[in-house]
């Protein structure tokens, strides 16, 4: 039980500070879009001539790294309660990519890529693998968010420009992978956190 109750509160904590860690990046960011700016902007621009715009940078790698340290940690406490090696794999890997793309901001090119590629595929896979271990109806919700993360993704490699997501801009586009992830990684924390005390 206390394991569990650590790793709740460990993803509840993590989906909050992640929320408010870009929406407070976001609104110090001057001309910044969601709908034309990627998230990984708040952190840096892409090569070449990146524009790293502080303090949103300062905030949004903190927030990244913290909260992929976060995740690793309650990856260990969710191994400890349930063993499942595909929760406990892809919660680690989606931390790793968390924690990669708050180290690696987007003035790395292509390294920053591929930890905001892992972050997104393993959150979402994440997401989908914990079904195995929670109760209805969060395990339903769980594949939904998780396969909406995955689904936009794998649209946009695919079709590009002409995904259906395409029409909210690369900005909205990529919050509809980020956002699923995030709103399930506070909904399974809180679900852990309750489930420990009954």
């Amino acid at each position: 039980m206390q394991y569990r109750n650590i790793a709740g509160a460990l993803l509840f904590i993590t989906g909050v500070l992640a929320f408010l860690g870009i929406i407070t990046a976001e609104t110090l960011y001057p001309g910044y879009s969601t709908s034309q700016n990627m998230i990984s902007d708040l952190g840096a621009t892409e090569p070449p001539n990146s524009i790293i715009m502080q303090p949103s940078s300062t905030i949004f790698g903190a927030t990244m790294a913290v909260s992929g340290i976060l995740i690793i940690a309650a990856a260990y406490c969710i191994h400890r309660v349930f063993g499942n090696r595909a929760v406990t794999c892809s919660l680690g890997l989606f931390g790793t990519g968390v924690l990669g793309v708050g180290t690696f901001n987007g003035s790395y090119g292509d390294i920053h890529g591929i930890f905001a590629l892992l972050a997104f595929v393993a959150g979402g896979v994440s997401a989908i693998a914990s079904s195995r271990v929670e109760r209805a109806p969060l395990s339903y919700f769980s594949v939904a968010l998780g396969g909406i993360a995955l689904l936009d993704l794998f649209l946009y490699y695919f079709m590009g420009e002409t995904s259906p997501f395409a029409a909210l801009g690369l900005g909205g586009l990529e919050r509809w992978i980020a956002y699923p992830i995030l709103l399930w990684v506070t909904g399974f924390g809180g679900y852990l956190m309750g489930d420990s005390q009954s």
